[in-house]
């Protein structure tokens, strides 16, 4: 069959003249002279804002996905393949960073004046990526007391902004595990009564370990069961909505009672053939959540080495304003710390026939 398309040229669909002519150092403008690392520094930042571009780009079809009332498990498939290739650009984020220090903090310094009061504050897209996941205002580090966007221009603001009125990736995914049609098996099974039992045999029998431990001093004793204590607070809210929700108030839970109920009987039976893709799209979402975490230390790490404890040229912190939000900017805990109410496979409780049956192939909308 005959092409019958234009003849197209690489470098015209790419745009290259664009792209390659896009490296304007200020060093040369403002001294006559380059500064031979200014080039790399701006490829560099140039190369995020593309991937950035493509994530949003990704994120916003796994949100559109989400946004459905009714999520068919093909779609969960779509994606899980969508933030799969999110990881795998977040990888190739976290290793320009060996890239960029090739570059010595000498090297930086000598076109590093000429750029104030830029800064990575100002990635508009960056802070997209994030709203869009579900990093709410109130969550957000402080910096010098002034709102998150206020370093973006008029136009950036309006366009970040926009995405706090819209329902992040987080909120969708909860929305849909709230809708999970599994979490309840029926009169003639309590799923909940049984776990709960089984927890509680497992709780005696840790408390029991660390009383009985020979090795252990009175104080290492005390110590252990305090955190033992913390642990069984979290297991009873589980199954008592009011100490959830003083959990939530505390900003220790993000998402409600009934979505982590479903996020943890995904991840207990993930076996089960209906459950295996939404464990592995959870699982993802944790993936994301520890590879940003990893890009921001790697980032703060990078910024120590190249300015000491100076100033950012954005007037921040560096480096510790930057420590602080990959220990704090974490989206997705909640269903990282679904494994704290795990159970051995062992002593799961077994589900009736009919139960497994529809958490087989055999499963449709309705039960039709």
């Amino acid at each position: 069959m005959k092409n019958t398309y234009p003849a197209l040229y690489y470098s015209d669909y790419l745009e290259l003249d664009k792209i390659l002519s896009a490296q304007n150092p200020k060093s040369k403008e403002y001294t006559g002279k380059l500064a031979h690392d200014e080039v790399l520094f701006i490829i560099i930042h140039q190369t995020y804002e593309l991937w950035f571009k493509q994530i949003l780009h990704e994120l916003n079809t796994v949100a559109a996905i989400f946004e459905e009332d009714y999520v068919h498990e093909r779609n969960i498939g779509v994606a899980l393949a969508r933030v799969r290739r999110v990881l795998e650009i977040f990888k190739v984020l976290n290793s320009q960073m060996n890239i960029i220090e090739t570059m010595t903090p000498m090297d930086f310094l000598d076109f590093r004046d000429y750029l104030s009061p830029a800064s990575g504050f100002q990635s508009f897209q960056f802070r997209l990526v994030e709203n869009k996941l579900g990093l709410k205002a109130e969550h957000r580090n402080s910096f010098d007391k002034s709102a998150y966007y206020s370093r973006l221009n008029p136009e950036h603001q309006k366009l970040v902004l926009e995405t706090e009125k819209h329902p992040s990736l987080l909120e969708l995914v909860e929305r849909w595990l709230e809708r999970t049609p599994f979490l309840e098996f029926g009169n003639n099974f309590n799923f909940w009564e049984s776990y709960q039992a089984t927890v509680n045999k497992i709780q005696e029998s840790d408390r029991l370990t660390i009383e009985n431990n020979p090795t252990l001093s009175e104080n290492e004793k005390k110590a252990e069961l305090a955190e033992f204590e913390n642990t069984m607070k979290s297991f009873a809210s589980l199954f008592d909505e009011k100490k959830h929700q003083e959990l939530a108030q505390k900003g220790l839970r993000k998402i409600s009672l009934k979505a982590t109920r479903a996020g943890l009987l995904i991840n207990l039976y993930r076996d089960e053939p209906i459950l295996h893709l939404p464990f592995e799209f959870l699982t993802a979402l944790i993936d994301l959540d520890e590879l940003m975490t990893n890009w921001r230390y790697a980032h703060s790490m990078m910024v120590n080495r190249m300015i000491g404890s100076k100033i950012g040229t954005g007037g921040s912190s560096g480096h510790h304003y930057l420590r602080g939000t990959a220990d704090n900017h974490k989206v997705f805990s909640d269903f990282t710390n679904l494994a704290t109410f795990l159970v051995p496979r062992s002593q799961l409780p077994e589900l009736p026939q009919d139960v497994k049956q529809n958490l087989g192939f055999y499963y449709k909308k309705d039960n039709k």
